[in-house]
């Protein structure tokens, strides 16, 4: 069976993103590269195998029952959906081949219309991490498996105060495989009971009658650096863009794009009145949250009425420290991915496709946490730092 077999098997936020690309930004044209983080892994010995699960994803459409789906989300426009009925994945704007660069290493840059490639990451992420733990470690150990889920769930459970404690599967992109991450639901579903909101997989969510979550990834701002009146402005265009598009549904703003002290400039009383909460993916999560609540606090908001997202590397651990130091101060939710579904032994991959041109120009990330930063082009890292005041980060000696 192919390793991704509905067009629905991916993130909430690409759909929503690609519905305000569809009514804003049609023409755009984007350019994305994938990266690995984890060293010494050879993905290149699976190229074959990626290839024909690519081609296996081109050849899916939409079914009615998965239209008429998306039509009852609230947020989901008619002609968004009408749109999707006739969307198929197109091959020729894939290009997959070994790295002469990285031994072992594969070379993925996915070039075309914003419209039509928006779509491509979290599946071609999904078939390189199946394909690789398939091939190099078989079947995943389920026994393990699930006796690590039931201990982190029963940790949660049986520790007292936490019963507001809100956990989201995030776990797409990085699972040991499509199966795995199917029989999870339901324990996740029984054993967490209110405190599992929902998943970021579509497809799951419906399946499974759950809610599915998710708002805006980085790649939205960054093709506002391109998109955008001018450079200095991009951050708050593509607020406003967002606003425009969902009129106040899908609240949740992103921080860590060109990093958390840019963010916070941009963020004024208007986008603190105008968005539910902030979601952090990078830098130290307390921190973040302690500025966030000081911000918030600055512009004569109350943060109990505001909701703060972790979604960084989380496990259960991590998930009742934040959720223990911030309790009573703020809203929370834990959006948890590669320790829920790929936690049954082997080490997982820590594996990306981003954004990194839009229009033809270079677009970035500054992340605010170190490695996370992504851009091709040096020259325009140096000048969005400059025009962004965001300072490099400091070299070892």
């Amino acid at each position: 069976m192919p390793v991704i077999q509905s067009l629905l098997d991916t993130d909430l936020y690409k759909f929503t993103m690609m519905q305000a690309v569809l009514h804003q930004y049609p023409a755009a044209q984007a350019e994305y590269r994938f990266r690995c983080r984890t060293p010494g892994i050879d993905l290149a010995r699976h190229l074959d195998a990626i290839s024909v699960e690519i081609d296996a994803l081109c050849a899916l459409r939409l079914h009615a029952d998965e239209l008429d789906y998306l039509r009852g989300l609230r947020f989901i426009k008619p002609d968004f959906v009408d749109f999707l009925g006739l969307f198929r994945f197109d091959r020729k704007y894939v290009d997959l081949r070994a790295s002469t660069d990285v031994p072992g290493g594969i070379d993925l840059v996915i070039t075309g219309p914003w419209l039509h490639t928006i779509l491509f990451e979290v599946p071609l992420l999904a078939i390189i991490n199946e394909v690789y733990f398939r091939d190099t470690h078989g079947a995943p150990d389920e026994a393990e498996g699930l006796r690590r889920l039931h201990a982190k769930v029963e940790r949660i459970n049986a520790a007292v105060g936490y019963e507001d404690c809100r956990i989201t599967d995030f776990g797409t992109r990085r699972r040991y495989s499509r199966a795995w991450h199917e029989a999870l639901i339901p324990h996740l579903v029984d054993g967490l009971g209110a405190k599992f909101a929902g998943t970021s997989n579509v497809d799951l969510a419906r399946r499974h009658g759950l809610v599915a979550q998710g708002t805006m990834a980085h790649e939205w701002l960054q093709a506002f650096q391109a998109l955008g009146p001018r450079l200095r402005d991009s951050q708050a265009a593509a607020f406003d863009a967002w606003a425009q598009e969902y009129r106040g549904d899908l609240g949740i703003a992103l921080t860590d794009v060109i990093g958390l002290d840019a963010f916070l400039r941009d963020f004024d009383l208007y986008f603190c009145k105008l968005f539910d909460g902030m979601r952090h993916d990078s830098g130290d999560p307390v921190e973040w949250g302690e500025r966030l609540i000081a911000h918030l606090q600055a512009h004569r908001i109350d943060p109990r009425t505001r909701t703060l997202v972790f979604s960084d590397g989380l496990d259960i651990e991590r998930v009742m420290q934040l959720y223990g130091h911030f309790h009573g101060r703020c809203r929370m939710s834990f959006g948890v991915g590669t320790n829920l579904t790929n936690d049954v032994g082997p080490t997982p991959l820590s594996i990306v496709i981003k954004m990194v041109r839009c229009n033809g120009q270079p677009v970035a990330k500054l992340s605010d946490s170190p490695g996370k930063t992504m851009c091709d082009d040096p020259g325009y890292l140096a000048y969005l730092r400059q025009v962004f005041d965001v300072p490099a980060p400091a070299v070892a000696s």
